[in-house]
């Protein structure tokens, strides 16, 4: 016999509404909550530039890619800040979609200054590597913690929080030194030091905390990923 819904609840409290589903005396709590906010519409915008600055460095007109990836900079400051100090900014989908936009950002950025050869092929795959197997591993999470029963609808649509994600601190220097590589790469060909030995090692410190980076998440993965409970 399949399990059937024979009674639900909507609760209100604040900016928060817990719905909860009685399947088979069994309750399932998760939060609904509003996507639209001030610092989520910011990780969306940062998101939109991705590809706008790829195709700026495809062109090789680096001093505009500068700019616009200073602006997607501000966003990933603003954001941060408005979630830390409003609490009615900060969501559950936030915490998500934070460091998703700076994974698409960073990956589109390194595979673009890859192209123009100004980052070496082996660092591009080993960050993208990382990335996609965060990405996948986010994927996962949403589908283990969604209640039954488990639909498409009810896995994208941005309103039910079921997880919350923290990112390690390696992780969160790891972002800080791969963001400083491009902005320095970027920078580059505008004031010609391409070549300089100071790139190369920064190089060589953004291999390091990607890999230290990927370990802590494989060695600290259940204390990053918070279920959203009654």
């Amino acid at each position: 016999m399949t399990d059937e819904v024979y009674f639900s609840n909507v609760y209100s409290y604040s900016k928060y509404k817990f719905i909860v589903f009685h399947l088979n005396f069994v309750v399932f709590v998760f939060q609904y909550e509003n996507p639209w906010t001030v610092p989520n519409m910011l990780s969306m915008t940062r998101i939109g530039l991705a590809p706008v600055l790829g195709y700026l460095i495809i062109e090789e007109d680096f001093n505009i890619a500068l700019g616009v990836f200073a602006l997607a900079g501000l966003t990933d400051l603003l954001d941060g800040f408005i979630a830390r100090n409003w609490a009615s900014q900060k969501s559950a989908l936030g915490s998500a979609l934070d460091p998703l936009a700076d994974k698409i950002l960073i990956s589109i950025l390194y595979v673009s200054l890859t192209y123009a050869d100004l980052i070496p092929v082996p660092l591009t795959y080993m960050i993208i590597s990382r990335d996609v197997m965060l990405i996948a591993a986010v994927f996962y999470v949403r589908y283990r913690t969604l209640p039954t029963p488990r639909t498409l609808a009810k896995y994208f649509n941005p309103c039910y929080a079921t997880a919350r994600l923290k990112p390690t601190f390696i992780s969160k220097v790891n972002t800080a030194v791969q963001l400083i590589l491009v902005a320095a790469s970027l920078a580059a060909p505008v004031f010609n030091y391409a070549d300089s030995i100071y790139l190369q090692i920064l190089w060589c410190c953004t291999a390091f905390t990607t890999a230290a980076s990927a370990y802590s998440y494989y060695h600290y993965g259940r204390k990053t990923v918070q279920v959203i409970k009654d």
